[in-house]
């Protein structure tokens, strides 16, 4: 979700940029006002496309098996006699979880934005009690008491009373603008995102943009009607109160006058710069390339195997997983073996009492007076990296070196992240494995692969935590970048 919320703030932002660099001066208005409304959509619907033609093919990948991770307890049985690794024991922590944390707070933040548009809407019913209603061709007009103030609101205006005839006729014209556009939709429209975004200070950016491009709009088809000299020194006339509410369309606003005048004094921009809007074209397509190319996976992508109970013959079947996984390749012998368990130990009429009675038959059937030793021979292609990856704080380091503290790195950051809390409910007890694979892209991303546990609940605790391991520094090969995948076990202990 971070990731996701990251990408909407870059891409809204980059979006931002090329309108001021290229389009906000020009007076194509109705163009400018698609583009404010379609890029803020494009920047939530293009974080999650992904376009599998364009996605990069990850080349053969190096295979390392990391220690397990224990977490929840400590244990004396080692479970690689290879290489050991202190136990991490983590206690349970009352209390909150940090999503729970996050929700509340956007929660919170959302009720707040809510509460302040409805006060935004009772302001316009109480002036609306407050003013005289005129019916004028449809539209309904508000002649406000003791005030100078103009604004529309849909096919509603008001008018303050203190307004010359003259004032009010430029006012009614300005605001028909408006309303015939259907300007506060649009208003509105940055109003929903300004809830349900609230913490995005962009959205505000984008909804201030769509306000002086709309005065814009109804001041280029005023002046076209009376005069952009006349126009604009009626604007100077008189300086007139405002209110301040962020979805009605004003007549006078200060901060506004001095760049609405400004664009009144330009000329019309040549149809060739028109072109300028297929700028938008590259600018897409490259994030396309990024949200594809970037093999973030979403979590209901990635395999996961099931078991339905924590028996002892399930115990064996995940140390037997976890030992092919380390090996990383398997002789004909233990295929025949594995076939032996995973079959109904018969062949036709004859039935099998024991592995042995089974791999000799197959064996003389396949021509094999022996077991042959070089095929259950070790090979691990991991060794053969010119750079292995580096965790974030293990640069400069020598290779072994920097392979002791890319386990440590990995190590610690599953010890602190991964929430026990959130499996108090799931009623696990004792020892819990979990294998689980990722890997590590040409860019350093991790991509979680597979992972296998006895209860769901685990799946999803160990997914959310390596999906939190951070950037890479990429592996390398014969001065390349490539994908390098690892096998990473953890032992949650619950005491």
């Amino acid at each position: 979700m971070i990731h996701y919320i990251v990408q909407i703030l870059a891409f809204q932002l980059l979006f931002l940029v090329v309108y001021d660099l290229f389009l906000k001066k020009e007076t194509f208005f109705k163009w400018n006002r698609f583009y404010l409304i379609v890029t803020p959509i494009l920047s939530l619907i293009l974080p999650v496309i992904k376009i599998d033609l364009i996605r990069q093919n990850i080349p053969e990948q190096f295979m390392m098996q990391l220690p397990a991770v224990l977490i929840g307890g400590s244990s004396s049985e080692p479970l690689f006699t290879s290489e050991a690794l202190d136990a991490i024991t983590i206690s349970s922590v009352n209390g909150l979880s940090y999503l729970e944390i996050g929700q509340s707070i956007w929660f919170i933040g959302a009720l707040v934005s809510l509460g302040v548009f409805c006060f935004k809407l009772y302001k316009i019913s109480k002036l609306k009690k407050l003013g005289t209603i005129t019916a004028v061709n449809g539209l309904k007009i508000y002649s406000l008491p003791n005030s100078d103030s103009a604004f529309s609101f849909f096919k509603n205006i008001f008018l303050g009373e203190q307004l010359s005839e003259v004032q009010k006729t430029n006012i009614l014209l300005h605001e028909k603008i408006h309303i015939d556009q259907r300007h506060s939709l649009d208003l509105i429209f940055f109003e929903v995102l300004r809830v349900l975004f609230w913490f995005n200070p962009l959205v505000y950016v984008y909804q201030n943009k769509m306000v002086l491009l709309q005065e814009f709009a109804a001041d280029a088809e005023v002046a076209e009607l009376n005069g952009k000299r006349a126009y604009y020194e009626g604007l100077l006339s008189q300086v007139f109160k405002t209110e301040s509410i962020s979805f009605i369309n004003t007549f006078f606003n200060h901060s506004l006058i001095k760049k609405r005048i400004m664009m009144l004094q330009k000329s019309k921009s040549k149809k060739i710069f028109q072109l300028k809007y297929l700028l938008l074209v590259p600018v897409v397509a490259a994030m396309l390339v990024y949200t594809s190319c970037s093999d973030q996976a979403p979590d209901k992508e990635v395999e996961t195997i099931v078991t339905a109970d924590n028996t002892e013959v399930m115990d064996k079947i995940n140390e037997l997983a976890e030992a092919i996984m380390k090996k990383g390749n398997i002789s004909d012998e233990e295929a025949l073996a594995i076939k032996f368990l995973s079959t109904e130990h018969k062949e036709g009429d004859k039935v099998y009492t024991s592995v042995d009675e089974y791999l000799v038959e197959q064996r003389e059937l396949a021509g094999l007076d022996h077991i042959n030793e070089s095929n259950t021979e070790v090979k691990v292609p991991f060794s053969e990296i010119d750079k292995v990856p580096v965790f974030p704080g293990c640069e400069g380091l020598d290779a072994e070196a920097s392979k002791r503290c890319f386990t440590q790195k990995i190590s610690a950051f599953i010890g602190e992240n991964f929430k026990t809390e959130n499996l108090k409910e799931s009623g696990l007890s004792g020892k819990q494995r979990i294998i689980t694979q990722f890997v590590i892209n040409k860019q350093g991303e991790v991509i979680v692969k597979a992972i296998k546990a006895n209860h769901p609940d685990l799946e999803a605790e160990a997914l959310w935590t390596l999906n939190q391991l951070p950037i890479m520094i990429p592996g390398v090969q014969d001065g390349m970048n490539v994908a390098v995948e690892y096998s990473l076990p953890i032992i949650f202990v619950v005491e």
